[in-house]
Order: structure tokens, then C-alpha cells, then sequence
């Protein structure tokens, strides 16, 4: 799917229809540097060969990552990488952000921060998301929209409609639906100290 909105790859049925003038940015899955091929950030980010209004700098500001613009790639961590990524596909200000599994391989601490990122990226630019991911909660709890996929759409709508929905609970069974099921957070009560929760915006 992510092919063919990225206009890699024709679809073998159906059409896709793309707005005027769309600009489309992409943050792939992983990305593979030989750790022998010595590429700053600075540099890996000029190869874009866009005219870029924004510094760099700026950029990577804008991404949390501003202190590794001279750091070689290949030193990164992978939160670190990531950014970089996220600061490469925004050089085109792109109105469609597509993310390949944006947090695989990052610890729990910074899937939390980049997942905040985009919500950042997605306000502050307006630009529409595309996201693949198999983290369901943090889907769930991050977008407007979900789309189930198992070599079609089972299901799809707003994540109170898809995990309600009897393909959702057939997809990953009743007792694994169940568990990654929302938490409606009630607001006009008091909270037990003892109980703990999470608040879906």
C-alpha cells in the first residue's frame, strides 16, 4: 500500500487518485549505513538536492536533533537516526507524511518521544499522516483514522469503531482485542490512587 501511495508501484486493481500538487515526504522503515562510508548528517541531508529554504540546522532543531548535524551517520542511535530521517522527508514540506514503522528497534521511552514528535509535525504543519504500524496501542491512542489490513481492509474508521468492529476481534482474536481495547477516560470523577490509567486524547 505504501508503494503505491508513494507511486512506486501501480496498483494491480482499483484507482488511486492523488490531489493537485501533492508533496509527499517519506521516513522508511530502517536504513542500512556501512559504518566504513563516512556521511555526516549535513551531508546526508544535501543529497535531498532540493532547494531548501530552512537550514539544516533549523530543521533538525524542529526535530530534536539539532546537535547531531556534524555527528557521521553511522554514530547515530536509532531515535537519533530516526529524526534525521524525519528531517530529511520534511526538507519538501510535504503535505503527506508517510512513516514505515517510524519506531521499530527504539526503546519504549523514545517511541513515546517520537510519537509526540509527529503529533507535533502533523499541528504544526498540517499535513496529513500515513502511518504502518504494528504497535497497536500506540496506534490506537495516536490517530483519527485506523485501517486493518490482512491481504485486505478487515475494518476501518475512527480506533473506537475499528476495536468494536467483529473483524478487529477475529483478526487478533476475542481475549487479544479485548486487552487492546480503549480506554475512555472518564473525567468528571476522582481518581483512585491505587488505580492507574491511560487518557486517550
Amino acid at each position: 500500500m505504501l508503494r503505491v501511495a508513494l507511486r512506486l508501484q501501480k496498483p494491480t486493481s482499483g484507482t488511486v487518485s492523488f490531489a493537485n500538487n501533492v508533496t509527499i515526504g517519506y521516513v522508511p522503515q530502517k536504513i542500512h549505513i556501512d559504518p566504513t562510508f563516512p556521511m555526516t548528517v549535513r551531508r546526508f541531508l544535501a543529497l535531498a538536492k532540493i532547494k531548501q529554504k530552512t537550514p539544516f540546522d533549523v530543521l533538525l532543531a524542529e526535530v530534536g536533533a539539532k546537535h547531531v548535524l556534524d555527528s557521521p551517520l553511522h554514530t547515530l542511535s536509532g531515535g537519533e537516526l530516526q529524526r534525521v530521517l524525519m528531517a530529511r522527508a520534511l526538507i519538501r514540506n510535504p503535505n503527506l507524511l508517510v512513516l514505515d514503522e517510524p519506531v521499530q528497534g527504539i526503546d519504549v521511552h523514545g517511541q513515546a518521544e517520537l510519537y509526540s514528535l509527529i503529533s507535533r509535525v502533523r499541528s504544526e504543519r498540517d499535513c496529513a499522516i500515513l502511518m504502518v504500524s504494528h504497535d497497536l496501542h500506540l496506534v490506537m491512542s495516536s490517530t483519527d483514522r485506523v485501517l486493518c489490513l490482512n491481504q485486505h481492509i478487515c475494518c476501518s474508521g475512527t480506533p473506537e469503531v475499528v476495536v468494536s468492529d467483529l473483524a478487529y476481534a477475529n483478526l487478533f482474536g476475542k481475549h487479544a482485542a479485548s486487552h487492546l481495547a480503549l480506554y475512555v477516560h472518564e473525567k468528571q470523577h476522582e481518581h483512585n490512587h491505587e488505580c492507574s490509567h491511560v487518557e486517550v486524547k
